[in-house]
């Protein structure tokens, strides 16, 4: 077999598992919309049948938005089935939380590649266009997916006002969701901004000695405005699509607390993970190619932290975090309606 041969059969094959993906993503919207309409028939209660046009938007917009991500090598092949999931999962539970998602998203992703000529120098673990395979995207993605299931059995799917004081446990659930999202975005942003926008050298967070630009746990000040604005973007998302989707707002506790609370968990996000970075994840210096890395070599001293977690598990205890905390700080500081 040539290789022009053997590259449009890596190509076909690709062409055929993305139309199977498709066909069984159709099937399994078409199985839930008969049991959602089977079940709002013979359930007695408040149970509303899913519209098969949210169905419907649910499963093409996050198809298209991962094979974008795919194109463009923001996503590998894992990575873009991950994202699909969870994209379906959050769209047709509450569009607010896909906007929040799809803001996450795309913010990042521009951001990975930007100055990326610049990021090849001081990160020894820079992937080319950013590829975010399924583990990280679980990292990432995980918490607000799980979020999202609860809501709907809690609600059913369906855009709600935040308000504590009638709808507590599902309103809850929005401000976890949303906070897990922010801590993401502002990790992201303070990381992506911060290491190559920073004129001051970066600092450890645990003794606030000066370290090389990329160790785990440094902070920078553009860092930590980087990350208040990363939530902030994410909270905004989700204030915009409240007013245009939520009717009832009107009689409902006011939504603007949604940005400010987006901003706090970007930034209190931030500090958790490079609280943990500093402590739990391994950096040293590697005289030999002159960079900051995650694992112990031969030619590396010693910077900070233990080698007991990666990155990606760091991003999901910091979202774990976040998604715990938010919710009762903002029930106590939520204006009441």
């Amino acid at each position: 077999m040539s290789c022009d041969q053997e590259d449009f059969f890596k190509e076909y094959i690709k062409m055929m598992v993305n139309i199977f993906v498709l066909n069984l993503l159709i099937c399994i919207s078409l199985a839930f919309w008969i049991v959602s309409m089977t079940a709002s028939t013979y359930y007695v209660g408040t149970l509303r049948p899913i519209s098969p046009w949210r169905w419907l938007f649910s499963i093409l917009i996050p198809l298209m938005i991962a094979t974008q991500g795919l194109k463009k090598k923001s996503l590998d092949h894992s990575g873009a089935l991950g994202g699909l999931v969870v994209g379906f999962i959050l769209t047709v539970a509450n569009y607010s939380f896909f906007t929040s998602l799809f803001v996450f998203f795309v913010t990042s992703s521009k951001l990975t590649k930007w100055k990326k000529d610049r990021k090849k120098q001081i990160d020894s673990e820079y992937k080319e266009g950013g590829q975010r395979n399924w583990v990280q995207v679980f990292c990432n993605g995980g918490v607000p997916t799980e979020l999202a299931i609860l809501y709907m059995i809690e609600n059913g799917p369906g855009e709600i006002p935040v308000d504590f004081s009638k709808q507590y446990t599902a309103s809850w659930m929005c401000l976890s969701l949303l906070g897990a999202l922010a801590c993401s975005a502002g990790d992201t942003w303070a990381s992506e901004i911060g290491s190559v926008m920073s004129r001051s050298e970066p600092r450890l967070i645990t003794t606030w000695e000066k370290v090389p630009v990329g160790t785990n746990g440094a902070i920078t000040l553009v860092g930590l405005l980087s990350s208040l604005l990363g939530g902030m973007a994410v909270g905004a998302a989700y204030f915009i699509t409240q007013l245009v989707f939520v009717s009832d707002l009107e009689i409902s506790a006011p939504q603007w607390p949604l940005i400010v609370f987006g901003a706090a968990a970007g930034l209190l996000g931030s500090i958790v993970d490079s609280y943990l970075g500093a402590t739990m994840q391994y950096s040293g210096f590697d005289q030999n190619i002159g960079m900051v890395v995650n694992h112990e070599t031969k030619d590396s001293k010693h910077i900070s932290g233990k080698p007991i977690l990666d990155n990606n598990a760091v991003n999901l205890f910091s979202s774990i975090i976040i998604a715990l905390v938010l919710p009762g700080t903002a029930w106590y500081f939520w204006p009441r309606g």
